[in-house]
């Protein structure tokens, strides 16, 4: 399956809003990540990131999120993540990374 992102600049947020769907794998990752290093270029931002039509996110996935973060976090911004998935849920539990990550809900 193929990934199709969403990325609009919140004003009033100061953030990016950011809905990926589909899948987040090998074969998706380094689009969504040059996706979004792209838009932090024109604006260091915390982004908001809804998974609610995400089906899968893979260890290449996880990647990319980390880089991206590692870019951000310099200027104090952070990612927020909601309508996670159970199985996708999981896979940031067991990888600890739901304690870098901020995830709603």
């Amino acid at each position: 399956m193929a990934l199709d992102i969403s990325i609009e600049f919140d004003e009033k947020n100061d953030a990016w809003n950011v809905s990926p769907r589909g899948e987040i794998d090998i074969y998706t990752s380094p689009e969504l990540k040059k996706e979004l290093i792209e838009r932090l270029k024109e604006r260091r931002a915390s982004l908001f990131m809804d998974f609610k039509d995400l089906d899968y996110i893979d260890s290449t996935g996880l990647g990319a999120l980390i880089s991206i973060l590692k870019i951000i976090r310099d200027d104090d911004k952070k990612i927020y993540i909601k309508n996670v998935k159970p199985n996708i849920r999981k896979l940031f539990d067991i990888t600890d990374l739901d304690k870098i990550f901020i995830i709603e809900g």
